[in-house]
C-alpha cells in the first residue's frame, strides 16, 4: 500500500486536464453500450481522509532539550487499520516560552513528525502550546505561556513548516494562549492571571493579533480553529446569531472570516459546554455555530457525562446540527461508552462527509459521450479542505482525466444533499474505456497517494491501489 501511489503516477504522466476534454492517444475500439447503473450503499467504516474519529498525541520540549517523543510509524499504521486517518498533534513549546528563538533542532523534529504522518497516510490536526497544569485543580499562576510579541515571532518561525507540510495538515487549532493552548488560564492575555474569567478589550485585541498572525502564516488553503465562537466574533468585530455567520457566498472564499473554524473540547459537558457557548441567550451562539459550520471544520472532544444531553440521542443530533467533522476517540470514554456500539459505529461513519454513489448513466454519440452520476452525502458535514472531483477514463494503455460540468468542488457537497455531475467526453480517440470517479487530494505531495483520496461508501466500487471509484460503466467512443 505504501508504494501504491507509484502506479497512479505512471498512468497519469503526460495528461492534460481540460474542461470537457482530454489528451489524444490510441485506444482499441469496441461496440458502444449506453447504460444506467445503480449502486448499493455500504455500511462499512471507511478510512477516508480528514474526517472521523481522531487519536490524541502530544510531545514536549523542555529547557534541556528533552521530552520530545517522535511519532511512531507502526502506531500510525495501527490507527489506519482501525479506520482512523487523523491525529491531533499538540506540540508543547516549554523551552521557548522564555525565548524568542525556536531551536532549529526542534523545527526539524516537527518536520520529521509530519513526514512520518505523510508516509503513514495520516492527516494531522496541529496545535502549538506552551504549558500544561503544574498542579492539580485549582490551577494557579504562573501558568507558563508566552507574551504576544514572542508568540508572533514563534508563529513566523513555524510558517515555513506550515507551508511545506500543508498536504498532511488538516487544519491548525489556534493554540499558543494558556494551558493546553485553550486560551483560558494565561499569564499574558488577561489583566489578572488569577482571574482568567476577566478579559479586557485590550486582551481581546492581543488574542486577535495571535489569530491574525496564525492566519497569515498558515497557507490560504488551510483553516484555523478557535476554542469558542466568541473568539471569532471578537476577531471580526461582530455579534453572535445566524445573521453574523458565513453566508453561502462567503463560505470557502479564502477570506479570514471563511478560514476560522471552531473546536469544542468540552462537547456536551454542561448546558454551555463549560464556557464554550458564551452568548446571552445561549441560543444565539447555537444558531451562529449551526450556520457557520456549514463551511468550516468543527470538532473536538467530550469531557464529562451530562445525561441526558451527553446521551446518544442528544449527542448525535448536535453533531449533525453543528456539522461535526472530527472527534477524539479516547476522551472522554465515559461519555462515548454511553452511546453503545451502534452509536460509536454511526459516529465513525457520519463524522464529516460520507459520499454514496447512487446512479450513473452513460450516453454515447458520434465521437462524443457523456457520463452523468449522482452522489449523496450521508455524513454530517462537507469536506472543509479544497478537493475537485473528476471523471477518469481508462483502457489497457491510456488514462484520460475529464472535468465535470458544475458541482465538482466537493466542499460544496453539503450534508444531506445529492449532487449531479456530468462529464462530457470529447477529443478522446475511438475505443472502449472503463469509467471512474476520482476525488484525490488537491496537494501535489499526496495527489497520487490513494490513502489521501476519497472512497465512496459503496459496495464493490473502490480500488485501493489506484484510489479510484469504479463506476462499473464502459464508455464507447465511435
Amino acid at each position: 500500500m505504501r508504494h501504491a501511489h507509484r502506479v497512479i503516477a505512471t498512468v497519469l504522466v503526460g495528461l492534460v486536464i481540460g474542461a470537457g476534454g482530454a489528451t489524444s492517444a490510441s485506444a482499441a475500439s469496441s461496440p458502444s453500450t449506453d447504460s444506467t447503473v445503480t449502486y448499493s450503499a455500504s455500511s462499512a467504516n471507511i478510512a477516508n481522509p480528514e474526517r472521523g474519529f481522531y487519536k490524541h498525541t502530544e510531545t514536549h520540549y523542555y529547557a534541556d532539550g528533552s521530552g520530545y517523543t517522535p511519532l511512531d510509524p507502526a502506531t500510525l499504521a495501527g490507527y489506519r487499520d482501525q479506520g482512523i486517518t487523523q491525529i491531533l498533534r499538540v506540540f508543547y513549546l516549554e523551552k521557548f516560552a522564555g525565548t524568542d528563538r525556536i531551536d532549529p533542532a526542534y523545527l526539524r523534529l516537527v518536520e520529521k513528525d509530519l513526514k512520518t504522518a505523510r508516509s503513514a497516510g495520516i492527516s494531522v490536526i496541529v496545535r502549538f502550546a506552551y504549558a500544561l497544569p503544574k498542579d492539580e485543580w485549582p490551577y494557579a499562576p504562573p501558568y507558563g505561556d508566552a507574551p504576544l510579541s514572542r508568540v508572533k515571532k514563534h508563529i513566523q518561525q513555524l510558517k515555513p513548516v506550515f507551508h511545506a507540510y500543508a498536504d498532511v495538515i488538516a487544519l491548525v487549532q489556534e493554540g499558543f494562549i494558556g494551558l493546553w493552548g485553550e486560551g483560558y488560564y494565561t499569564d499574558y492575555f488577561v489583566a489578572d492571571p488569577a482571574h482568567p474569567e476577566t478579559v479586557t478589550e485590550t486582551d481581546w485585541k492581543n488574542r486577535s493579533a495571535v489569530l491574525k498572525a496564525l492566519l497569515d502564516a498558515v497557507p490560504k488553503k488551510r483553516m484555523v480553529a478557535t476554542r469558542t465562537m466568541f473568539y471569532k466574533q471578537q476577531f471580526l468585530g461582530t455579534g453572535s446569531g445566524a445573521t453574523n455567520a458565513l453566508t453561502p457566498a462567503q463560505g470557502f472564499s479564502g477570506s479570514d472570516q471563511a478560514r476560522v473554524g471552531h473546536h469544542n473540547d468540552c462537547f456536551l459537558a454542561s448546558p454551555d459546554d463549560f464556557g464554550t457557548f458564551l452568548s446571552d441567550p445561549i441560543t444565539l451562539d447555537q444558531e451562529y455555530l449551526e450556520a457557520d459550520s456549514r463551511y468550516l471544520p468543527v470538532g473536538g472532544e467530550t469531557c464529562a457525562v451530562n445525561s441526558p444531553r451527553s446521551d446518544w440521542a442528544s449527542a448525535s443530533a448536535e453533531m449533525a446540527r453543528y456539522h461535526y467533522s472530527y472527534l477524539n476517540r479516547d476522551y472522554n470514554t465515559d461519555v462515548l461508552n454511553t452511546w453503545g456500539a451502534s452509536g460509536i459505529a454511526e459516529t465513525a461513519n457520519r463524522l464529516g462527509y460520507r459520499f454514496v454513489l447512487t446512479k450513473s448513466t452513460v450516453t454515447s454519440g458520434q465521437k462524443t459521450a457523456s457520463v452523468a452520476l449522482s452522489v449523496r452525502n450521508d455524513g454530517w458535514a462537507a469536506p472543509y479542505n479544497p478537493r475537485t472531483a473528476r471523471l477518469v477514463l481508462k483502457d489497457q494503455k491510456h488514462t484520460y482525466v475529464i472535468n465535470f460540468a458544475g458541482n465538482a468542488d466537493v466542499q460544496r457537497w453539503a450534508a444531506g444533499t445529492t449532487v449531479n455531475l456530468t462529464g462530457k467526453v470529447k477529443s478522446v480517440p475511438a475505443g472502449t474505456y472503463r469509467a471512474y470517479l476520482s476525488i484525490p487530494s488537491n496537494d501535489a505531495a499526496t495527489r497520487n497517494d490513494p490513502r489521501f483520496a476519497i472512497q465512496t461508501a459503496n459496495q464493490g466500487t473502490w480500488n485501493a491501489t489506484t484510489g479510484l471509484n469504479d463506476l462499473r460503466q464502459k464508455v464507447t467512443i465511435h
